[in-house]
Parts: C-alpha cells; sequence; structure tokens
C-alpha cells in the first residue's frame, strides 16, 4: 500500500463519509482532514465539525460554493443548452467538478498528498471526481474506499458505526437515494430499480405533481444578457436568488420532473428519476430567444456541438482540452443572445408566449403573407432548381438503369 501522509476527504457526515474518515484513519494512519461543499443541497451543517473532530478529523473545512456552480457551471450549461440523452439536464453532473476543484485547492493549500470520495465503484460519480483531480493535479492519490474496503453494503457500515462509536442518524437503508443541489433533486436505487414501476410521489421535494399543481395558469418574464439569465418579471436577481425563485414558480406549477434510463459512462444501464424546475424553464426561455438572436447556422452548428458538450459534462470531462474550446465556442454563439422572453406556467408546462430581442434578425416585413417589396418570391425558383440539380440527375439515372 501507498504510503499516505495526508489526506483531504469529501465529507457529508453521513453514514458513508463518517465511517470513511473513521476507516482511512486505521488503514493509512495519517492526518484526515475533512471538506463539506455547500452547492445547495439543504444539508444540516450545525454540529457538523464537532461531529467531525469526534471521529478523527484534524480540522473540518466547509465551502460555500453556491454562487459559483450557478454561475459558472449551471449557467454554461443553460448556455449550450446541454441535455444528456435528450432528457437529463445534468444537475449531478455539473456539481461534480466545481466540488472537486475546491477539493485539490484544500489539499494544495494543506499540503496534502492524497484525496479521498465517497462515490461507488459502480456510478458515474467516481469518474467526475478524479477525471477533475488528476486534470488539476496530475501527481495527486486519490483514494476511493468503496472500491477498496471490506464492506458490501450499508449494513457492514451501521455495524461498523456501531462497533466504533460513531454517530450517525441512519438505522436502515433507504428505499432510494437522494442528491441534492441547487439545480436539481436525483433519485436512484432501491424502489426505482425497476423501470416499469411508477416513482412514488412522496419521493418528490422540488415539485408538485402536475395533476396537485396550481389550477391557475401563471405568467413569467425571464431576461437575458448574453445567454445568461439576469432577471425576472424585471427584477434583476443574482444568480442563486434567482435559481432558487425559478425553482420554487416550476414547481408550484408540476414543472421539470422527468423519468429516464439513461446509459452511465461505465458502461451500464440505470433508472434516474429528477426533478429541476428552474433550469427547465430556463432551457425553454433561452432557446426562444436564441431564434430569435442566431443566424441559422451557427445556431446548428451550436445545436450540432450541444450533443457532445452534454456527454463531456456527463463523463465527467469539465476540463478536459476539447470541453475548454467548445465552451469558448459557446460563448463566442451567445454575444447576441439578450433580450426577453415571456412564458404562461401551467401544469407541467413552460410555454413561450412572446420574445424580443434589441439583437432580433426577426424582420416583420420580411416574414409577412401580406404584399412587401422586399422579397422577390420569383427569385425562390432558381434558388429551388439548383438545389435540386443533384435529385433530378440521380433520378435520372435510376430510370435509366445505370449503376448507382
Amino acid at each position: 500500500m501507498t504510503e499516505v501522509k495526508k489526506i483531504v476527504l469529501a465529507y457529508s457526515g453521513g453514514l458513508d463519509t463518517s465511517v470513511m474518515l473513521r476507516w482511512l484513519k486505521e488503514r493509512y494512519a495519517c492526518e484526515v482532514i475533512c471538506y463539506c461543499a455547500d452547492v445547495g443541497q439543504g444539508e444540516e451543517l450545525t454540529g457538523l465539525e464537532e461531529k467531525a473532530l469526534a471521529t478523527g478529523a484534524s480540522k473540518l473545512y466547509v465551502e460555500d460554493l453556491r454562487e459559483e456552480f450557478v454561475r459558472e457551471y449551471v449557467w454554461t450549461a443553460v448556455k449550450a443548452n446541454a441535455v444528456y440523452e435528450g432528457v437529463y439536464l445534468l444537475g449531478t453532473s455539473l456539481a461534480r467538478p466545481v466540488i472537486a476543484k475546491r477539493q485539490i485547492e484544500i489539499a494544495q493549500r494543506e499540503g496534502a498528498d492524497a484525496v479521498a470520495h465517497g462515490s461507488t465503484g459502480k456510478g458515474n460519480d467516481q469518474v467526475r471526481f478524479e477525471l477533475t483531480y488528476y486534470a488539476l493535479q496530475p501527481d495527486i492519490k486519490v483514494i476511493a474506499p468503496w472500491r477498496e474496503w471490506e464492506f458490501k453494503g450499508r449494513t457492514d457500515l451501521i455495524a461498523y458505526a456501531k462497533d466504533h462509536d460513531i454517530p450517525i442518524t441512519a438505522t436502515q437503508a433507504k428505499p432510494y437515494s437522494t442528491d441534492r443541489n441547487l439545480m436539481h433533486v436525483s433519485y436512484e436505487g432501491g424502489i426505482l430499480e425497476d423501470p416499469w414501476a411508477e416513482p412514488p410521489e412522496d419521493i418528490f421535494q422540488l415539485t408538485r405533481s402536475p395533476e396537485n399543481a396550481r389550477g391557475a395558469a401563471e405568467y413569467v418574464q425571464l431576461s437575458f444578457k448574453q445567454g445568461e439569465p439576469v432577471a425576472i418579471n424585471g427584477a434583476w436577481l443574482a444568480p442563486v436568488a434567482l435559481l432558487e425563485k425559478l425553482n420554487q414558480l416550476g414547481g408550484d406549477h408540476g414543472i421539470g420532473r422527468v423519468d429516464l434510463v439513461e446509459n452511465r459512462f461505465v458502461g451500464m444501464k440505470s433508472r434516474g428519476v429528477y426533478e429541476t424546475p428552474g433550469v427547465t424553464i430556463l432551457q425553454a426561455a433561452h432557446r426562444a430567444l436564441e431564434s430569435i438572436t442566431l443566424d441559422r447556422e451557427v445556431m446548428h452548428l451550436r445545436d450540432s456541438l450541444s450533443v457532445k458538450f452534454a456527454e463531456s459534462i456527463y463523463y465527467g470531462f469539465w476540463f478536459a482540452p476539447e470541453f475548454d474550446l467548445m465552451r469558448k465556442m459557446i460563448d463566442e454563439t451567445q454575444t447576441r443572445v439578450t433580450g426577453d422572453v415571456r412564458l404562461k406556467l401551467f401544469r407541467g408546462n413552460a410555454i413561450v408566449v412572446g420574445r424580443r430581442s434589441p439583437y432580433s434578425l426577426y424582420d416583420e416585413n420580411v416574414a409577412t403573407f401580406e404584399a412587401d417589396t422586399v422579397y422577390n418570391q420569383r427569385d425562390a425558383e432558381g434558388f429551388i432548381k439548383l438545389n435540386a440539380l443533384r435529385l433530378r440527375l440521380r433520378g435520372a439515372s435510376d430510370r435509366a438503369g445505370k449503376p448507382v
């Protein structure tokens, strides 16, 4: 076993990381520093330091990453219209690089030679954390206890915690696992592992069901500047406050629930249930604003990048060189995406009903079906015939029975 002098552990104070803290102390006989990142998960931080120190940590860092998470990561995904496999808005995937990045910064500050995380050996998160670690500090030692230790599941962890007087609240396995941040809540495992079973209504935390949502439609106006949301109904808001407000609006109207079977990077399929109310609204509004501000070919080129962009986020390549290049290209497409979008929120739907921009490429005088002096309809004939030339040649060859 490689000698380790000091470890920074990504720590939540839950069952897994509480056991990990003590296990790391025993296995590696070194100093362990705990690090808790606040990305809006809403977990209670009171008493966390006392618990970490009592379990063996030399100190605890609690870092508020909410502003950076929304501004640099969530807004970037919105500008790219990043959606994995056509459905998933990447809430968990986006949080991992910002958490791992700060963990490496703390390790460097503390002179630690190793970092540890609580991800299992089956999931995507282990990849996301570790790709970030290695990109930012190539020589870092990475410890993933779930890939090393003797425990097989939560029952083993609970028994270990009891034997070592580690304070925990868990007494039995949850019927499902959750991950929450400012962007979304995800649910996996347990009762959700059957892809035929409908998710129980009582698992949802952010949204009402559409049938129990508010009975009256609500109009909301969103303002964007260079692709990033800046205001709701004319009131300018900081990124965290804006996303929190949209989550509340979307949740009240039953917007943003997703149930899918996704392809994990490690090769297996996994059923996930997600709530992403605020960003679901933002995606609809952002696309509507782009429809009047982006050139057609620029939009189509950006859309061709969006799939790769979303895959790179999902797979954990936020700090890869190709992702950096794509991000610069996405930012360049957004220079004119400034303006307002009006939406109607009602029973699970975010319906765009208006869009305007000082940079709009839409010209009513050109698009009108009424008489105009701008567009000569006879010009379309030559345009069509030139585009049809290769089709006519192919068709003539087919009729003549020539080899294709």
